[in-house]
């Protein structure tokens, strides 16, 4: 049994996480801003740890991480809103995350990104969207950069239609839509397979079971 911190816990993609955990006998700590979501996470059968991404210092995610094997950032400020909010909780909030992790000596650390975030914008893009893909950029050559033992998910369109267990995986695909649940399922997958250590994969809805295609996606270049 493992115990995996997931920041953003409230969000539709973590509660799917936690489903899938729990029904394998692994626990799920939810960590969330508000009092208010612990019912709902506690149902699903999550502990419920409270942080606050955009106030608390790397310290609060040091202690709610304790205990934990290995955590999971699927927070974020979505692509519409606030420009300000796409740094605060998109970047800095994935940089104290995995602050948190070193502090908390805590190795593995799988964040939920965003498809195609390394490409070059145009001039006259959106500013909220410019911030949001800026951000997850800026987060994920983070981690890519330190000493934890990452994997990056960057999912296509998210949809909350029922989970297909079919997705298309790899370091680059077609742009295309995916269910929250069968993120949650490929992050699940992940973090049972030690092999997706150290890889960065686009994800969109395929043909592929999820444990096949991750599968495939760590034996590509062998």
């Amino acid at each position: 049994m493992t115990r995996i911190a997931i920041v953003g816990g409230h969000g539709a993609v973590a509660q799917h996480l936690i489903t899938s955990l729990h029904a394998r006998g692994d626990d799920a700590v939810a960590l969330v801003r508000s009092e208010s979501h612990r019912a709902d996470l506690e149902t699903l059968g999550a502990e419920v740890r409270l942080l606050d991404l955009e106030q608390d210092g790397a310290d609060r995610f040091v202690a709610a991480f304790e205990g934990c094997d290995a955590v999971v950032f699927t927070a974020g400020a979505g692509p519409d809103g606030d420009v300000d909010r796409k740094r605060t909780v998109d970047l800095e909030g994935s940089l104290k995350s995995v602050e948190g992790a070193r502090g908390a000596g805590i190795d593995r650390f799988v964040q939920v990104s965003a498809i195609g975030v390394d490409q070059p914008l145009a001039e006259d893009v959106e500013p909220v969207w410019r911030a949001y893909v800026e951000a997850k950029a800026t987060a994920d050559s983070a981690l890519r950069d330190s000493d934890l033992d990452w994997t990056i998910i960057r999912p296509g369109r998210l949809t909350d239609d029922a989970a297909t267990g079919q997705v298309t995986l790899a370091e680059e695909v077609e742009r295309g839509d995916v269910t929250r649940a069968d993120v949650a399922a490929v992050v699940a997958a992940c973090l049972a397979d030690p092999g997706s250590i150290g890889w960065q994969w686009e994800l969109v809805g395929g043909t592929t079971s999820v444990t096949e295609a991750v599968t495939a996606a760590i034996t590509a270049f062998d």
